[in-house]
């Protein structure tokens, strides 16, 4: 995706399905969330507009050694990390849900936080990674993170990105710069 580009997703592929949801949030603004399933490629990309109007792209790549990749799409900045039990058991329940069984807001609904420190310096070589993650960050730098607990009280957040899940489960993602 070049930069300037829309932010929709592209035609679904021959194999994928394509969901639309709009989500009511916690604190009451609606936020869009398109989830593209590509069962061929083993992926799943969440395009998301969050409540502060900021969009991004959230790919969960199973294939290979699995990563999860965050694209915002006001940089050119790719955010990656690889892949955990709980991340690749979100894709597969992503995958085989139907439109009507993916999450509705209610009291069932679970909100988290999860903070992602960007490792400076740590560019990442994108001709090591899967041929999604590539598609994806063409064009741009593309950075490690890892799950941290927090910025603390010197760091500032950096931009968070919010994703909903087919098991209720909401979760806000903050990136904040981790000491070199």
């Amino acid at each position: 995706m070049e930069s300037g580009d829309s932010a929709g997703p592209a035609a679904p592929a021959a194999g994928s399905q394509l969901v639309r949801l709009t989500l009511q949030g916690q604190q009451g603004p609606l936020r869009n969330q398109t989830a593209l399933v590509d069962k061929s490629r083993s992926t799943v990309t969440y395009y998301v507009t969050s409540q502060s109007n900021l969009s991004a792209v959230v790919l969960y790549d199973s294939r290979n050694q699995g990563y999860v990749c965050y694209k915002p799409l006001e940089q050119s900045t790719c955010y990656l990390r690889r892949m955990e039990p709980w991340d690749l058991q979100t894709a597969l329940n992503t995958s085989e849900q139907r439109a009507e069984q993916l999450p509705s807001h209610n009291n069932q609904t679970k909100y988290y936080r999860e903070f992602l420190g960007i490792v400076a310096g740590q560019e990442v070589n994108p001709s090591r990674l899967g041929e999604a993650v590539q598609s994806l960050c063409e064009h741009s730098s593309i950075f490690w993170v890892r799950r941290g607990q927090g910025p603390g009280k010197q760091r500032l957040i950096y931009l968070c990105i919010d994703i909903c899940f087919p098991s209720n489960i909401c979760v806000s993602i903050c990136f904040y710069y981790l000491p070199e």
